[in-house]
């Protein structure tokens, strides 16, 4: 008998996957190998032998799009239909339809809602403030997070273990969560976490249930399966407990997503929790080239947390990756810039659309998006706003366009209440009125006209404005109405402390810098105490861009040439549809690709993060390695990684080592060119020996340095090379001893790709310079 035609065209191993119809079933599919294809056609495959019905398959996904995807694929391999597929969907979708069915048994209704997130947070505020703690200090986005954490692990509040009450108002985490699931059921309503919480409640009070949805669900099959958390985990087994005819479709080596409760051991634990299970590992990729797939599979190999595969090619070898070290950022963003404009306008063949940079952490971005603009390369952000355009950006600049102008009535709008002050819209439409009024006149006996306010002679009564049209601008407005009984008492309360600020801001303008006075604003105003006690994942992300804005801001003379700037380069178009640079985290650009990849700043406490590091030791440092794995692997002809000597974080020079990732790329598949004293040797990108390290201890760096509390090690390297620079810097009665060991190291430096002249040239240049903190740039 011929074999269907959807089989055709599948490599063995796809083919292995796609006809084990029966029992547990791990598929380990790599990048680039297929997956999809593989889910696709398993599913038609169980559909046309008739080992299944389309009301019997129950398959999982993460993504509505994903679910989309595979249902039109099964569509187009079936036809129109593709069998109905009732059980297609994710997670949530999934168990939602599940609950409605069987509300009645955990307390709720069949017409339960769905809380989003800001109704769960306004929710667990109400709770907080009833219970009689500081919502300020322990703000409901906190404990909605904490919660989120207890469900994914799909723990109770009974279940809580008593050391984690802490982690929520001095030990009320678990009383607040139960008062919380309490209030949920009085409101007919869940979360989203609810969704699966409650039917592993269901499934195990009631065996009934559970057994007649074994009767139901013939097979199961599950994507993206490093990413499931334990509470999924927990619902796939009980389902599938009784046929065992579960198949999961995953790679451990791209489990990045720790952070919000995935869990990579339930991959690795699968043939335990399943004995007998068929293992199908698909290795063969159809992205990227030879070197590139060796580069990844090398440094992966140092997971001790994996099962294990190598992937490999068919085709070309192409070229090497790319490993290139400068001397700081703005060096990076031009190479950068410089190479993907080369790659475009050779041959023709190229276009922007065929290029993307991939940063560890949102906060890299502003370099590269400031000189994309610069020479009109036009460029999109995957998944968020352009850097400038983030609303915490925004925000900051409207306090100091406010300080620089107080007609300024837009960016007063956009903060009078950011952060919270309890200055309502009531309040601002009031101030809107008042600034419409004209100025209050009165009349003597002698004729002329006189200013109530200001006691000066004016020659005419104004009349009322119409529209928008405004005699004051709204903070004089405000300076005016904190003085009657027009506003609420709080509200003129806190109106009159914000003026205050203000006041205070603008004289102080006068007479320090204005990156001391962004610092400064920031902080007195809460809006950095307003972002650290928000714990919800992307607060700190905000915080970190709000100190890269502060430290751009240091390469501009004044707070107006910065303010100007800004103005210029948000004013600047360029998009273009289908023909943009790409510019994402690591995080988002998992399942996208691109023939040519940029990957800037892997060095020690950008990538890995120190702060993954610091928080999960070897766990994180693995996820980290997975996520350069994940970076690499988005690649398709060119993979170029670079990383710098110095790097700017948060306004302060660094000198930072090169990522540990760079150490363990195998020398054979890599091209690695230098600026900053390391270079290429057996086994890996390491540092090349210097005499320097006599003036530097702990300065060496090699494959040795494994342990997650490298981290440490690096602060004190980076401390005790902080303190020289700055003892350098006040030695100026001695500017040729100040030197003397930075001559020394252009001289390493540039003994892998200079002559001794140049080497001398980067000597003077660096001398002239020895006062400043600031490390001097490479031509």
């Amino acid at each position: 008998m011929a074999a269907p035609p959807y089989l055709a065209g599948l490599n063995p191993e796809q083919r292995a996957a796609v006809e084990a119809l029966d029992g547990p079933v791990l598929v380990l599919a790599g990048a680039g190998t297929g997956k999809t294809r593989v889910l696709t056609t398993r599913l038609a495959h169980l559909l046309t032998t008739g080992r299944a019905k389309p009301w019997s398959i129950l398959s999982v996904t993460f993504t509505n799009k994903a679910a989309r995807e595979m249902r039109e694929r099964v569509e187009a391999l079936l036809g129109p239909g593709g069998g109905g597929l009732p059980w297609l969907g994710t997670f949530h979708s999934i168990s939602a339809r599940m609950l409605r069915t069987h509300a009645e048994l955990v307390g709720l209704k069949n017409n339960f809602s769905i809380l989003d997130t800001d109704d769960q947070i306004r929710l667990l505020k109400q709770i907080i403030e009833a219970e009689g703690i500081d919502e300020k200090r322990w703000p409901g986005r906190q404990l909605a997070g904490v919660i989120d954490g207890w469900k994914n692990r799909a723990l109770t509040p009974d279940k809580v273990p008593k050391g984690e009450a802490f982690h929520f108002g001095d030990g009320a985490g678990v009383k607040l969560y139960a008062i919380y699931q309490a209030r949920l059921k009085i409101l007919n309503a869940c979360d989203f976490g609810d969704l699966l919480m409650h039917m592993i409640d269901i499934f195990q009070r009631h065996p009934d249930v559970l057994e007649n949805y074994h009767k139901k669900l013939s097979h199961l099959m599950v994507d993206e399966y490093q990413d499931t958390n334990v509470a999924q985990y927990l619902w796939l087994r009980l389902l599938a407990q009784a046929r065992k005819n579960l198949c999961v479709v995953g790679d451990d080596d791209q489990s990045i997503y720790g952070w919000r409760g995935a869990e990579v051991d339930n991959i690795l634990r699968f043939e335990h929790d399943f004995p007998g299970a068929k293992v199908v590992r698909l290795e063969r990729n159809y992205r990227s080239t030879g070197h590139i797939l060796a580069a990844a599979s090398h440094l992966i190999a140092n997971n001790r947390g994996r099962l294990g595969k190598t992937l490999f090619t068919d085709d070309d070898l192409g070229e090497r990756v790319k490993v290139r070290g400068l001397w700081d950022g703005e060096a990076e963003a031009r190479l950068i810039a410089d190479d993907i404009e080369h790659w475009v306008q050779q041959g023709g063949k190229h276009t922007y659309a065929d290029c993307a940079v991939l940063v560890r952490a949102a906060w890299q971005m502003r370099a590269f998006e400031e000189r994309f603009l610069m020479l009109r390369i036009p460029y999109k952000v995957i998944g968020g706003p352009r850097f400038f355009e983030r609303a915490e950006v925004r925000d900051a600049h409207a306090y100091l366009r406010l300080i620089r102008s107080e007609d300024d009535d837009l960016a007063f709008e956009r903060i009078i209440n950011q952060p919270k002050r309890g200055i309502g819209e009531s309040s601002v439409q009031k101030l809107h009125a008042h600034a419409g009024k004209p100025p209050v006149r009165f009349v003597t006996d002698a004729g002329p006209l006189f200013d109530a306010n200001t006691g000066e002679v004016v020659s005419s009564q104004d009349e009322a404005p119409g529209g928008a049209a405004r005699f004051r601008s709204l903070m004089a407005a405000a300076r005016e109405l904190i003085l009657t009984d027009d506003l609420p008492l709080k509200a003129r309360t806190a109106l009159r402390a914000f003026l205050n600020d203000f006041d205070r801001w603008r004289d102080q303008s006068r007479h320090v810098n204005h990156v001391e006075l962004a610092e400064t604003v920031l902080d007195e105003s809460g809006y950095t105490e307003m972002l650290r006690n928000d714990k919800s994942p992307q607060a700190q992300t905000r915080l970190e861009n709000l100190k890269e804005l502060v430290q751009a801001m240091g390469q501009f003379d004044t707070l107006e040439a910065y303010l100007e700037h800004v103005s210029l380069v948000l004013d600047i178009e360029s998009e273009s549809e289908g023909a943009n640079v790409q510019l994402s985290t690591l995080h988002a650009a998992k399942g996208l690709e691109w023939p040519l990849v940029f990957l800037p700043g892997w060095e020690e406490v950008v990538f890995p993060s120190e702060r993954s590091i610091n928080e999960n030791g070897e766990k994180g440092l693995e996820e980290e390695r997975r996520l350069a794995y994940v970076g690499v692997t988005r690649a398709r002809e060119s993979a170029r990684i670079s990383f710098v000597a110095n790097r700017q974080i948060y306004g302060r020079w660094q000198t930072v080592l090169p990522s540990r990732f760079i150490d363990e790329l195998p020398a054979a598949n890599v091209d690695a060119v230098s600026e900053t004293g390391y270079a290429m040797q057996a086994g890996g990108v390491r540092e090349a020996a210097s005499r320097l390290d006599s003036y530097a201890p702990g300065a060496g760096f090699s494959s040795a340095y494994q342990s997650p509390a490298g981290g440490a090690r690096r602060k004190t390297w980076g401390a005790a090379a902080h303190a020289r620079r700055r003892s350098t810097a006040k030695r100026a009665s001695s500017p040729k001893a100040a030197t003397a060991i930075q001559a020394m190291a252009w001289a390493i430096a540039s003994s892998t790709r200079n002559s001794a002249m140049a080497a001398c040239a980067m000597w003077k240049a660096t001398s002239s310079r020895s006062r400043s903190t600031r490390p001097a740039k490479s031509a």
